[in-house]
């Protein structure tokens, strides 16, 4: 066990030689001294009793009353209060590492009805079992669509998500990859290996896609299908969602996933893991995972993507969220969120604020005189008004949680 003990002097020093170094602050030279801590200064050791009390003063600090219009890629959507109780059952819960999936069977058959269901929404052949968020997601359709393509070129929209077009930067620098931006789809695009869009947009608008003459991929929040066209029915060969909306809270940010789907021609280039139904040798109902692209499995230099594992937990979560809300209780939903987003955008536009969307669904932009002071106001009432995007331009996003009293809360809070 000494291999788990605190490193000793002299294995420090061991160490610092092997790498041609006398102090480990050599080692961490090239970091800013005001970037780094220096110490982590702790307090006194506390009992279990105590440290439960000290958290719980703690988390009394976060105000959770706030009426939340925010939207921007997280959204505050109804959660069954099922979906918790059986996700954490331990039957789950145990078999959600890594690599107990490849042979827990209720974890594969879960993964097989989550695949299934994206196939439905998505209107697409084949889908994998979660990514880890719509980001990795368009960044790993971008990767797909260039082996596909043999082409190393990629147009990618200028309104996809922020935090989406971060990830996209930094996944294409890497791989070499050449991005160009748009704000309209070019006319010509038959140099490029795909087009990347999202609808709706991250400023809320419903894209109007053209044809492409080259692989589309389609970046879309997946609760949008219960009303707007799947992209099947526009052209897309490859498919890069988020799931939060799926029944997964905010928490922060996090932890959330992503999905990928495509036309059955380009399987073999989907990254991630794959669950198939088959039967055993007894003519019984079997699950495993196929088509395995993933480096553990292959050569490191044939696979499709270096994502290690998935969100399995979190795809258990949308299986469960979808399961129990059905087909009618979805699209009722979806529904709801777009008619309290244009009830607002309705009222906001009786009080003289101008909504600069054309065709939304349930996110919008406002123009005001001041953002900082539109919000401020909005807050000191206890109400998130939205995403400031600059001086004068405001994101606003409602869903089935926003009632009527909260919809005329925000327009009478208005100066």
């Amino acid at each position: 066990m000494k291999n788990f003990l605190v490193h000793d002097d002299s294995t420090r020093a061991e160490m610092l030689e092997s790498i041609g170094l006398r102090t480990i602050e050599d080692l961490f030279c090239q970091i800013p001294a005001n970037a780094r801590m220096s110490g982590l200064e702790l307090g006194n050791p506390l009992s279990e009793m105590e440290c439960q009390k000290q958290i719980k003063a703690l988390s009394k600090k976060n105000n959770t009353d706030y009426v939340s219009f925010v939207g921007g890629g997280i959204y505050n959507k109804f959660i069954p209060a099922a979906i918790s109780q059986v996700a954490g059952r331990f039957e789950f819960l145990t078999a959600y590492t890594p690599y107990q999936a490849e042979i827990a069977q209720g974890t594969l058959q879960i993964m097989y009805e989550f695949q299934t269901m994206m196939c439905r929404l998505t209107g697409m052949d084949i889908a994998n079992a979660t990514v880890y968020d719509g980001a990795s997601a368009c960044a790993e359709a971008i990767l797909m669509a260039v082996r596909i393509a043999k082409k190393n070129r990629v147009l990618v929209s200028e309104k996809l998500n922020p935090e989406y077009l971060k990830v996209v930067k930094t996944y294409t620098w890497a791989n070499g990859i050449e991005v160009e931006y748009f704000n309209e789809i070019p006319q010509n695009t038959a140099d490029y290996a795909a087009v990347l869009i999202q609808t709706p947009d991250y400023y809320g608008e419903i894209a109007e896609v053209s044809d492409v003459d080259c692989l589309l991929i389609v970046c879309c929040d997946i609760s949008t299908l219960s009303i707007l066209k799947p992209p099947c029915e526009y052209g897309a060969d490859i498919v890069a969602a988020d799931i939060q909306t799926l029944g997964m809270p905010m928490s922060f940010g996090g932890p959330h996933a992503g999905i990928l789907a495509c036309k059955e021609k380009y399987m073999r280039q989907l990254p991630g893991r794959l669950a198939g139904r088959t039967v055993d040798k007894d003519g019984n109902q079997a699950f495993t995972l196929t088509i395995q692209t993933r480096e553990q499995h292959i050569k490191r230099e044939k696979a499709t993507s270096n994502i290690c594992s998935n969100q399995a937990l979190m795809g258990l979560w949308a299986t469960l969220y979808l399961s129990l809300l059905g087909e009618k209780g979805f699209r009722q939903a979806g529904y709801l969120s777009a008619k309290n987003a244009h009830n607002l955008s309705a009222k906001l536009s009786q009080k003289g604020i101008k909504t600069l969307n054309k065709n939304f669904f349930n996110e919008f932009v406002i123009e005001v005189t001041d953002s900082d002071k539109f919000l401020s106001n909005l807050k000191s009432r206890n109400i998130l008004g939205g995403i400031k995007l600059d001086g004068k331009k405001i994101l606003v996003a409602a869903t089935e949680m926003n009632t009527d009293e909260e919809i005329d809360l925000y327009t009478k809070s208005l100066p």
